[in-house]
């Protein structure tokens, strides 16, 4: 895939499911791995969802889970081409719209969010895939549906990589699966069988492996998107990424919505980044925001900060070993003096930083939907930038990636009062293939190049947990059992039950 291209998203809803099946099926078959993301309707108090305690944050979840509902369902199928130069991918995406059958909650934030970024209710209420949550129901253990279909995702026993993605497997499991089990603990010991071949959470990569300055969807693809661009054209021997589509003809055509992938252009330094957008991926002012919103800017300026930084340690080491050859023939008195100048120097620069807020005044914001104040100081001490005033998050990014489930896409910044369009690339489909993206790249970068398969080994089964310094484990504990609704699916996955009776939970 050249920077510049465009990434066809087939489109599938119910005129057209049983039509596609077959290619999806085949996809989840031969992939390398599965990337996956949602659109939902809501995720209820946002408090709740950050609680200090993990159990209770699962418990939170739940209720979201049951009360709402999954809207859209984005996949991206990666296939390693084995027999091409590089790692190159062969990459199948699609973008279901769905409509529960159940009443379920509807938040006017989500909506207004969704709205905003192109999404279509008039088609989901008319074309929406329809599925029931819970337990099976009925025929719903067979034939062409979406719980099947989820069933052949389970069957294909592929790694899957998800963003911020315990909300995701949360929803996931309740809407397409079984009822959710009361226990995080045996929620995690499910998750585990359901899915072997392990989990990749890319936020936690981004965070925890790849150490970027930020780590909300959109930053993250992108920044891997230009380390990607600029390690083909200096043509040297590296991690390089090549990607390649299906071409599509004759009534699948019609079903394609092709994306554009745009190169990463230079920008005047002079434009004003909105630091509340360039930390976590979402404004409370939305396109009212009179500041840029423009990733590439954004990661444009990070790296311009590094890079100021590391000429200024070099520049203070230069000075420091010229001082010390000039020091043997002073008395002590000079020498300790010079000393305490270097020491405030040092000082000096550390104050001398980007943007930067405190971890307790981030996750305030993202609990009560109070805006920190942020200040942006320059070399000069002179502050750049200010609070935003009240506002509450996107209904969709309650915990938090920092702009997860609320990264929007903007053409950039024209004029102080000019409306972004942020309707953009965001939609499920194109956020599973960022998603897998990121974890391509990052498996390039971290594991072995003689792997059997895609994966970063550090970050097997370890969701990210905002807030939190450790991830949540994707493990069966000795102290945890399976549920029973999931051994009941199991054995419908596999044909036979894989442990115990005495070994399961209700």
């Amino acid at each position: 895939m050249s920077p510049s291209a465009v990434v066809p998203v087939i489109d599938v809803q119910n005129d057209n499911f049983k039509e596609l099946w077959p290619s999806m099926v085949l996809a989840f078959k031969t992939s390398s791995f599965i990337a996956l993301d949602t659109e939902l309707s809501g995720l209820g108090a946002r408090k709740a969802l950050l609680a200090e305690s993990v159990e209770d944050r699962y418990k939170a979840i739940c209720h979201a889970a049951r009360t709402r509902s999954v809207l859209s369902l984005g996949m991206a199928c990666y296939k390693k081409l084995n027999d091409k130069a590089d790692s190159t991918y062969l990459v199948q995406v699609y973008n279901l719209t769905l409509l529960c059958s159940e009443e379920y909650i509807i938040e006017p934030q989500s909506v207004q969010f969704l709205v905003q970024h192109g999404f279509d209710f008039n088609k989901q209420y008319a074309q929406g895939v329809p599925y029931n949550k819970g337990n099976d129901k009925g025929g719903d253990a067979h034939g062409v549906n979406m719980r099947t279909l989820f069933v052949e995702l389970l069957r294909a026993n592929k790694p899957l990589v998800v963003h911020n993605g315990l909300i995701d497997m949360v929803f996931l499991y309740q809407c397409f699966y079984a009822h959710l089990p009361e226990k995080l603990g045996t929620f995690t010991a499910d998750l585990s069988q359901m899915f072997p071949a392990g989990i990749y959470d890319t936020k936690y990569a981004t965070e925890y492996e790849l150490r970027f300055t930020a780590s909300y969807l959109e930053y993250a693809y992108k920044k891997c998107k230009l380390d990607n661009a600029r390690s083909i054209a200096a043509g040297k021997d590296g991690p390089r990424l090549l990607l390649e589509f299906c071409n599509y003809s004759g009534r699948l055509q019609s079903y394609v919505d092709y994306r554009p992938c745009l190169d990463s252009q230079s920008h005047d330094d002079t434009l004003n980044i909105c630091i509340q957008f360039s930390a976590y991926g979402w404004c409370p002012n939305g396109t009212q925001c009179p500041m840029s919103h423009d990733t590439d800017l954004i990661i444009q300026q990070d790296e311009k900060t590094k890079e100021d930084k590391k000429k200024k340690r070099k520049r203070r080491k230069k000075q420091k070993a010229a001082r010390e050859a000039e020091e043997d023939g002073l008395p002590g008195e000079k020498r300790a003096h010079l000393e305490d100048v270097d020491q405030k120097q040092e000082d000096q620069d550390e104050v001398v930083t980007t943007c930067e807020t405190t971890a307790t005044a981030s996750v305030l914001q993202q609990t009560s939907g109070e805006v920190p104040k942020v200040t942006c100081v320059n070399d000069s001490g002179s502050i750049a930038g200010a609070g935003n005033g009240s506002g509450v998050p996107p209904a969709q990014d309650s915990t938090a990636d920092d702009g997860r489930k609320a990264h929007q896409t903007s053409t950039g910044f024209t004029g102080a009062r000019e409306r972004k369009a942020e309707g953009g690339t965001h939609r499920a489909g194109f956020d599973a293939f960022m998603t897998g993206y990121i974890f391509a790249f990052a498996s390039i970068l971290k594991s072995d190049e003689s792997a059997a398969q895609a994966g970063i080994p550090g970050c097997v089964n370890k969701l990210y947990l905002s807030g939190k310094s450790v991830p949540l484990h994707v493990v069966k504990s000795t102290f945890s059992k399976s549920s029973k609704a999931h051994m009941h699916k199991m054995e419908q996955v596999w044909g036979k039950s894989i442990v115990k009776a005495d070994e399961t939970d209700v």
